[in-house]
């Protein structure tokens, strides 16, 4: 009896004599088979070029009896080493929410993998201030974030809560949430 439900699978082109994987997910239930029907995004469009070409897209479970966070960790681990197509490896998976890769002035050197983690990180973050916003319709301030979530730091003795200032921000500027006209504080709310 499996215990844990999750599980981290890997979509490959049955036509390929040793087939790579092009695309990491992790998933419970029949979550491994939703990609079966292809759609606009990168991932979708291969699926659609496998059965054209008359093959079938062949889904491996490469680890399952699986926690929730042991699934999370090992999908990034695993996209991070396959890189995604975007920083030069050969997934097809959509982890940069942006699109693209913001440059810096700075000569900062970002290892092999870190954006990928540092993106799939910044989803789950965003999803759970989403959850958060959802359960209080009325709207939500950083500081409810901050303190909900359990965010908050006091290094060097201020609050420094720019983190959850960021993720409402950029949920803001995706249009997932808005700001709640006509208040004093900065209320933000589901759109």
């Amino acid at each position: 009896m499996i215990t844990n439900p999750f599980y981290i699978y890997a979509l490959k082109d049955s036509g390929e004599h040793n087939a790579k994987a092009f695309y990491i997910g992790k998933g419970h239930g029949a979550r491994r088979f939703d990609h079966w029907t292809p759609d606009t995004t990168p991932k979708g469009v291969k699926i659609k070029e496998i059965q054209d070409a008359g093959g079938k897209v062949v889904t491996t479970i490469l680890a399952d009896d699986l926690t929730e966070q042991q699934a999370l960790k090992l999908e990034a681990e695993l996209i991070s080493a396959f890189g995604t197509i975007k920083t030069g490896g050969t997934l097809l998976n959509s982890v940069i929410p942006t699109g693209h890769r913001k440059t810096t002035k700075s000569n900062i050197s970002a290892p092999s993998g870190t954006i990928e983690k540092a993106q799939i990180g910044l989803t789950l973050l965003q999803e759970a201030v989403l959850e958060l916003a959802k359960a209080n319709p009325i709207g939500i301030t950083n500081s409810d974030c901050v303190k909900a979530l359990y965010l908050s730091t006091n290094y060097l003795g201020g609050s420094k809560d720019y983190l959850t200032w960021s993720i409402l921000g950029l949920l803001m500027q995706a249009g997932k949430m808005e700001r709640v006209p006509n208040t004093k504080r900065h209320i933000a709310r589901v759109r």
